[in-house]
C-alpha cells in the first residue's frame, strides 16, 4: 500500500517550550501596553522623546494593528498547538515573522532619530532578536 502521506507541519510539531513561553509574554504584553497606552495610564518616565507631538503619536499608533497581528497569531498558535494541530508552527512562523519586522521597523527609527533609551530599545531588541532560533526551528522542521 505504501507509505501513508505526511503533510509537512503534523501533529507532532508542537511548539517548543521557550516558543510558547515567549509567546505569552510578547502577546500578552502587548495587550496590556496597548490596553494602557489607549487609558493613557503608561508612565509619563517611561514615554519616548517628543512623545506629544502629533507626528510621533501617529508613528506610535500605526504600531497597533501590527502589534495586534503578533499577539492574534502567536495566541492562536498556542491554541493550535494544544488541539495538536498541523497549523500551530506555520501560524508562529506568522507571528514570528511579524514580531522581527516590529522590533527592525522601531529600531530602525529609533537609529534614525539617534534617540536611545534602554527602556525602548531593550524591549524592541527582544523582538528582533527573539524569533531568529525560533524561525530556524521552523525552517528545519518544514525541510524534512
Amino acid at each position: 500500500m505504501g507509505r501513508p502521506k505526511q503533510r509537512m507541519f503534523s501533529a507532532p510539531d508542537l511548539l517548543p517550550s521557550g516558543l510558547r513561553a515567549c509567546f505569552l509574554v510578547v502577546d500578552i504584553g502587548f495587550i496590556v501596553y496597548w490596553v494602557l497606552a489607549a487609558f493613557q495610564q503608561i508612565p509619563r518616565s517611561w514615554l519616548f522623546k517628543d512623545h506629544e507631538q502629533p507626528m510621533l503619536m501617529d508613528w506610535s499608533w500605526s504600531f497597533l494593528i501590527l502589534d495586534v497581528l503578533i499577539a492574534v497569531t502567536g495566541l492562536l498558535s498556542l491554541y493550535l498547538a494544544a488541539r495538536r494541530s498541523g497549523k500551530a508552527l506555520p501560524m508562529a512562523l506568522v507571528s514570528l515573522t511579524f514580531s522581527f519586522c516590529a522590533g527592525l521597523q522601531a529600531l530602525s527609527f529609533w537609529t534614525l532619530r539617534n534617540d536611545f533609551s534602554w527602556i525602548w530599545w531593550l524591549p524592541n531588541l527582544f523582538l528582533l532578536l527573539y524569533p531568529l532560533p525560533f524561525v530556524m526551528f521552523i525552517v528545519r522542521r518544514s525541510g524534512r
